[in-house]
C-alpha cells in the first residue's frame, strides 16, 4: 500500500510587507487573551481547495486538472480582519481580501468542476476567499477578540501577487503542519 499525502491547492504568500504585516495583526489578537492557535506565517497561504489525502498516483492527475485552469498571473489586495462562523461563535480567525476575489472565484469554478471529475466530493464549506491567521481553541475572552476584529475590519495588509497555483503537501506533527510544494502551474 503506498503512502498518503495529505494535500490541497493553494496560492502562496510570497510578499514579506504583507506577511509581515498579517504577523503584527497575529500579535494584536493574542493581546486580547483569546486562546489562540497562530498560523505560522511561512504557512499562511490561500487554499483553493482541499483534498485531504490522496494517493502518489493522484498527484499528477490533479495537476493536469490544475493545468486546465486559465488565468493570468493578478494582484490581491489583502485588508480586513474577521472570524468564522460569527463573532459570537469564532473558531477562525482571518485575513480578507477586496481586490482580486473575482480572479479567485473564476479559478474556483474552473478548478472544482475538474476536481470533482477525478472522485472528490464537494467542497463542505464552499468557497470563501481568506487567509486563516488563527484558530480559535476556546471561548475564553471571545468578547475581546470580537471587538478587536470589529476595529480591525478594514486594515489594509497591502497587495500580493496570485502567479502561481500550487499543489502542497501538508505533514502534521506535535510543533505544527510543514508545507511543502509537489506541482506548481503558472502560466505564462
Amino acid at each position: 500500500m503506498s503512502e498518503q499525502i495529505r494535500s490541497f491547492i493553494a496560492f502562496d504568500l510570497e510578499n514579506e510587507q504583507v506577511l509581515n504585516r498579517l504577523s503584527s495583526a497575529q500579535k494584536l489578537i493574542i493581546e486580547t487573551g483569546a486562546d489562540l492557535k497562530l498560523v505560522e506565517p511561512q504557512n499562511i497561504h490561500i487554499t483553493m481547495r482541499f483534498l485531504g489525502s490522496i494517493s502518489p498516483s493522484m498527484v499528477e492527475k490533479v495537476f493536469e486538472a490544475m493545468k486546465k485552469v486559465q488565468f493570468t498571473p493578478f494582484n490581491i489586495q489583502i485588508r480586513g480582519i474577521g472570524v468564522f462562523p460569527s463573532p459570537n461563535y469564532p473558531r477562525v480567525v482571518w485575513a480578507g481580501m477586496t481586490d482580486g476575489v473575482e480572479q479567485l472565484k473564476s479559478i474556483f469554478s474552473q478548478l472544482e468542476p475538474q476536481i470533482r471529475a477525478l472522485g472528490f466530493g464537494s467542497d463542505a464549506y464552499g468557497f470563501s476567499p481568506h487567509l486563516t491567521i488563527a484558530r480559535v481553541r476556546s471561548g475564553a475572552n471571545k468578547q475581546r477578540l470580537a471587538e478587536l476584529v470589529t476595529k480591525k475590519a478594514d486594515y489594509d495588509f497591502g497587495s500580493i501577487k496570485a502567479d502561481c497555483l500550487r499543489l502542497k503537501k501538508s505533514q502534521l506533527s506535535p510543533k505544527g503542519p510543514t508545507y511543502s510544494t509537489l506541482k506548481e502551474f503558472c502560466p505564462t
